[in-house]
Parts: structure tokens; C-alpha cells; sequence
């Protein structure tokens, strides 16, 4: 997987996370639940990125493995849901 697939990997997982979680609308703030869809988006990108280095260093996979994908999936619904629950309980 290359970097393109990466990020668009990470962003549909990041909008797709925030806009599934139920926690995301019992956010009140001055910007509203809308506002962060960014930041959803941006830590679904994160995680992949942080995903696939660790995998690498680690030596669990290698670039284009299946598993690669599964892991860098897996982590950043993790980090998504962990983020958008965390800013909805401010």
C-alpha cells in the first residue's frame, strides 16, 4: 500500500468513524459536532501512518501485505473512536 492508499485509507475511516459513533452528536461546544470531523479525519490519517511504521520496525509485515491493511484498519477505527468519544464527552 502506498502512501495515496494511506491517507485515503485513514481519511474514509476517520469520516466514516465519525459520522457512525453515536457519541458524536451528544458533543456541545461553540463549534458544534460538525467541527470535528477534522480532527476525526485527521487522526484516522495519523493512526494508519503510526500503524504501518510500527508494523515495519517491528518486522509483522512487510509493505503490500494483507496484513498491513488489517492492521492499519483495525488501529485507526481504534484511535477514531477513542477521539471522537473522548471530544463528545467535553
Amino acid at each position: 500500500m502506498g502512501w495515496i492508499g494511506l491517507i485515503f485509507l485513514g481519511a474514509v475511516i476517520g469520516a466514516a468513524g465519525w459520522w457512525l459513533h453515536p457519541l458524536r452528536r451528544a458533543g456541545r461546544g461553540a463549534r458544534g459536532p460538525a467541527g470535528r470531523i477534522w480532527t476525526a479525519i485527521g487522526a484516522g490519517i495519523l493512526a494508519t501512518v503510526v500503524a504501518r511504521m510500527l508494523g515495519n520496525i517491528v518486522d509483522l509485515y512487510h509493505d503490500g501485505d494483507t496484513l498491513e491493511w488489517l492492521a492499519c484498519a483495525v488501529f485507526a477505527l481504534f484511535v477514531v473512536t477513542m477521539t471522537v468519544g473522548l471530544a463528545a464527552r467535553r
